[in-house]
């Protein structure tokens, strides 16, 4: 048998009642932060540009475009809403996946649900199979595959999407498998794209053909199932000889869950997970010392190397390329003392105040944090005043808001959702709506979230007068 098929009974193995009240908790938190940061991007030039695009979203069907009255196909509705949900790079992470492991699954599962007419009972389980699945591949290829260059959100994110879309569609193992082998020529995703729309585009793609796969096996499409390990195949291509393990892929599906081992987190802040150990260092600083730009003379940044790569930008020119710089993350914390939506908007990047002090940011690896350590999200910052004082804060793993760290409180979590659901829903469907997914898994169908996340006031571009 193909890896793909040991994955497909893997993936069909697991039943709701076995999921652990973690389990329930964290996929209910997921899909009000995911629905959240996707409204808050649906109304961004990322997701607005291709709408702009003759054919896509065109033809009317069941899906809504989150914040819309706009309704159009699973696939278009897969690819704008998952376009929008990491437009702001607001969405969740996990050290696991070396990704965010949400936006490959919500969007493509309530479009497929809204066909189908599905139950938040079966949603639920196949969003935990999804992330097992995306996450369980991804113990096998990394770090090698994250220190490449590729983008695992997107390039194993989509056979979570797969995984989801199969337990939706009622396929048996053998279909599953050959949707497997037809996602691995759909993976792509490059991090040399990371700080420009087509990070998020990257999910967009994601979410649209993983359901793509599945849709055309369920028409009798055909794959190689044994696409994953073939000597031309994913693995050996996108990782090489030697550098990826099929018994981690494989070992320990559900036992415990990944979302209760997987270093599932919810952020804090808009912008690249790899820079918020080093904001939250900033903060402490801010809060305790109050430093102004004034009485700045130099920072010093130092990370755990694999936060560096893609985040060391001494000069981001766009609010995007500013979400990964983390010269401008942790000015904006020491200078605001706060990092929010609005400090990635417009110009604010260029904001005289912090720009004064960004030349006098330094960032380096931090020489006591090893590359292999378990704790790959630790930061230390220090701050040299004029007075000659020096001001360090070190945090060696970052507790980000999730099942493995300090969760997100309800009244944070309500809080990040009104702000970001606030900026294409009206008023009076914002707390109905998270009281809704608060309860996702209950639900008889998932037309009732959808009804809430349709907006009349703001039509999308393109749509029809």
């Amino acid at each position: 048998m193909s890896v793909a098929y040991d994955l497909a009974e893997r993936i069909h193995h697991i039943r709701y009642d076995d999921l652990t009240p973690t389990v329930l908790e964290w996929t209910r938190a997921a899909f009000v932060d995911t629905i959240a940061v996707t409204l808050a991007g649906i109304n961004t030039d990322t997701a607005q540009i291709p709408l702009r695009v003759a054919g896509i979203a065109g033809a009317a069907g069941p899906c809504l475009i989150f914040g819309t009255d706009r309704r159009t196909s699973a696939l278009d509705a897969s690819f704008i809403n998952g376009v929008a949900s990491h437009a702001l790079d607001y969405d969740d992470v996990s050290g696991a996946l070396g990704g965010h492991p949400s936006v490959p699954l919500v969007a493509p599962l309530i479009a497929l649900a809204e066909q189908l007419g599905t139950t938040g009972r079966e949603v639920t389980l196949a969003y935990v199979v999804g992330f097992e699945t995306e996450c369980r591949i991804a113990r096998g290829v990394h770090f090698h595959h994250y220190d490449k260059g590729w983008h695992p959100t997107a390039t194993l994110g989509i056979f979570g999407t797969v995984a989801g879309a199969a337990r939706l569609l009622n396929f048996t193992p053998e279909q599953t498998a050959t949707a497997i082998g037809l996602a691995a020529s759909f993976a792509c995703g490059l991090k040399a794209n990371f700080g420009t729309m087509t990070k998020p585009l990257h999910v967009g793609h994601c979410a649209r053909n993983g359901l793509l796969a599945a849709l055309l096996v369920r028409e009798g499409f055909t794959a190689n199932p044994g696409a994953l390990e073939h000597k031309q195949g994913f693995l050996q291509v996108f990782n090489g000889p030697g550098t990826y393990s099929i018994e981690r892929m494989l070992d320990g599906w559900g036992a415990p869950f990944m979302i209760e081992v997987g270093e599932p987190g919810l952020k804090p802040y808009p912008c690249c997970g790899s820079t918020h150990g080093a904001i939250d260092r900033a903060l402490d600083l801010a809060r305790r010392h109050h430093p102004t730009p004034e009485t700045i003379t130099a920072v010093e940044v130092l990370a755990h190397a694999r936060r560096l790569p893609h985040t060391d930008n001494p000069d981001p020119r766009t609010p995007l390329a500013a979400k990964f710089s983390m010269q401008y993350a942790v000015t904006r914390a020491l200078v605001d003392g706060a990092v929010r939506l609005e400090h990635f908007e417009g110009t604010a990047h260029l904001d005289p105040h912090v720009r004064a002090v960004m030349p006098r940011v330094t960032v380096r690896a931090h020489p006591e944090m090893a590359d292999d350590s378990p704790h790959q999200w630790g930061a230390e910052v220090v701050v040299t005043l004029t007075s000659g004082e020096r001001l360090a804060s070190r945090i060696d793993d970052y507790p980000r808001r999730g099942p493995g760290g300090d969760p997100m409180r309800r009244e944070e979590l309500w809080a990040k959702f009104e702000d970001c659901a606030g900026l294409a829903l009206p008023r009076a469907q914002v707390a109905p709506l998270f009281a809704l997914l608060e309860k996702l898994d209950a639900l008889p169908n998932l037309a009732e979230v959808s009804r809430l996340m349709e907006c009349r006031k703001r039509p999308v571009a393109g749509a029809a007068e």
